[in-house]
């Protein structure tokens, strides 16, 4: 660590700690000071995303301090680094393009995404067009960020209206293949195959055994029905797969930030082209504004220094978000795979050893659901945990206007609760009914929830997750801890490896040693 960084965590851990009531007291103009928005174009004005920390414990010498923190982390240098092209993934000597694809960065990048979205939005229409013949489902097989983001946006496009009908299968359990294809008629069914180097063992095993279902109840052609997404074209092609249908993304976009390239192809065939280039442009609006905006004005790095605070300062060890529109259920378990997969690191950028805690855990759930399953915990338990509150004014449904009041204003007053506390007995003494308060929270406000509004939220998450990265010195973009499991079961399925006595004593129970 450098004298610099150094000397900024020092500062950083000599400041008072305050309760949100002593800080509200104090600043009248906390909420303002502590909120922000991020617009773009939308069809009856702007339209966009309202961000308040006031319910954080950040103020104004905390944000000055994290400030002199992220300028001696080169903060600003490693965003140029990572908008810019150049190599920001060390250990696998790669960029990090994702932003590209939606616009903002390297102009030679941008001109490739741009080529490589031409190219999707081509097949697309083409098979909206019927040139594969009537086509109603899509099965789309990918693992880990090949399927987490399609899922989360498939999810939360398509309630009203799905142009055609899509199952994410990603386990390599048999049970999920089976439930996709008794939902598809195999004549109106094509399979998208996402993997970035096509050698992906669950991805590849379910695939086969997708190919083998289409050829079995009466499709000609199995492989003529496939579309490949994939960084390794030439691996696809020697697959079976022709190259009109294979869909190649760039080696710098790495799985978990892939879903603005051909990743995102069962999207668009699900929404159409407009809504998935709506959903890239809200995506845009975030980048524009990371890319322009300095210091604690920076709702990306804003979010990152309160990320930091609770973590490191505070020691707390998890970070929830609840989503309080069913549409977003699957929200949670994106942020897990893009926050834990990318900041879940040991060791620096530079291969030393890590200072400090790196990413929490995150975890989460839906709206009022979770009221009644975890906020006990929240309000009352011993643990500290920091949580993220999303929510959409307009609601997403067209029945009685109560039922989504009642949902945002239970959001809402779940914040409050946490921050305020109090006891819930009559003579107010009842240690049971006693809420200790003082517990952080931040609210996301949604104008709408449509794709411009979803680009924006996993573009927002994505640019928190690398400042946060910034500030601990650490490199997001690889995740070597997925490998080592992943080899030692090609082991077992070679028939070699030398494990401890309770695993073979678990593989001879199973009837695999």
């Amino acid at each position: 660590m450098s004298d610099k960084i150094a000397a900024a965590w020092n500062c950083l851990e000599a400041l008072p700690q305050r309760s949100l009531q002593e800080l509200f007291e104090a600043d009248e103009g906390r909420v303002s000071a502590l909120s922000g928005r991020i617009e773009w174009p939308g069809e009856g004005g702007p339209n966009g995303i309202l961000f308040d920390w006031s319910k954080t414990h950040l103020d104004g010498d905390l944000l000055g301090a994290f400030e002199e923190l992220a300028e001696a982390c080169d903060f600003a240098g490693r965003r140029a680094m990572l908008l810019g092209g150049e190599v920001i993934n060390v250990t696998e000597g790669r960029a990090a393009t994702h932003s590209a694809m939606r616009g903002v960065g390297d102009a030679a990048d941008v001109e490739e995404g741009e080529a490589l979205l031409a190219r999707m939005g081509m097949l697309v229409e083409a098979i909206h067009g019927g040139a594969f013949g009537e086509v109603k489902h899509l099965i789309h097989i990918g693992i880990g960020g090949s399927a987490l983001g399609p899922a989360l946006a498939i999810d939360a496009l398509t309630r009203d209206l799905a142009l055609v009908d899509v199952h994410v299968v990603s386990n390599i359990d048999g049970v999920a293949l089976e439930a996709a294809f008794a939902a598809c008629d195999p004549a109106t069914t094509m399979i998208a195959v996402a993997s970035k180097t096509f050698t992906t063992i669950e991805t590849m095993t379910n695939a086969q055994s997708a190919l083998k279902w289409l050829g079995e109840n009466g499709v000609s052609d199995p492989s003529g029905r496939v579309v490949a997404l994939t960084a390794s074209p030439e691996k696809a092609v020697e697959w079976g797969v022709d190259e009109t249908r294979v869909l190649p993304f760039p080696e710098s976009v790495g799985g978990r930030y892939s879903l603005w390239s051909s990743i995102g192809f069962p999207v668009a065939l699900a929404v159409g082209m407009d809504d998935f280039t709506a959903f890239l442009a809200g995506a845009r609006a975030v980048d524009e504004h990371f890319r322009d905006t300095d210091g604690r004005e920076n709702l990306c790095l804003r979010a990152a220094f309160a990320d930091q605070y609770y973590t490191r300062l505070r020691g707390c060890q998890t970070r929830a978000c609840f989503a309080y529109d069913e549409r977003l259920g699957l929200l949670p378990d994106y942020l897990q795979q893009l926050e834990m997969e990318s900041n879940g690191k040991r060791v620096k950028a530079d291969g030393s050893q890590v200072d400090g805690p790196t990413a929490p855990i995150t975890w989460g759930g839906v709206g009022t659901d979770a009221q009644h399953a975890v906020f006990q915990l929240l309000h009352q338990g011993t643990h500290l945990v920091p949580v993220d509150f999303i929510a959409s004014i307009a609601p997403g449904d067209a029945l009685d206007p109560a039922h989504h009041a009642i949902l945002l204003t239970n959001c809402f007053a779940q914040g409050a609760a946490l921050m305020a506390g109090g006891n819930m007995a009559k003579d107010g003494k009842d240690p049971a009914r006693a809420f200790p308060g003082d517990r952080p929270s931040a609210t996301m406000l949604c104008d709408d929830l449509d794709a411009a509004t979803l680009g924006a939220l996993i573009a927002f998450h994505e640019h928190r997750t690398f400042a946060n990265a910034v500030l601990m010195q650490i490199n997001p973009f690889d995740q070597f801890g997925v490998e080592l499991g992943k080899k030692m079961a090609k082991d077992i399925e070679a028939g070699g490896g030398d494990f401890d006595p309770s695993t073979q004593a678990l593989l001879k129970a199973a009837g695999l040693g």
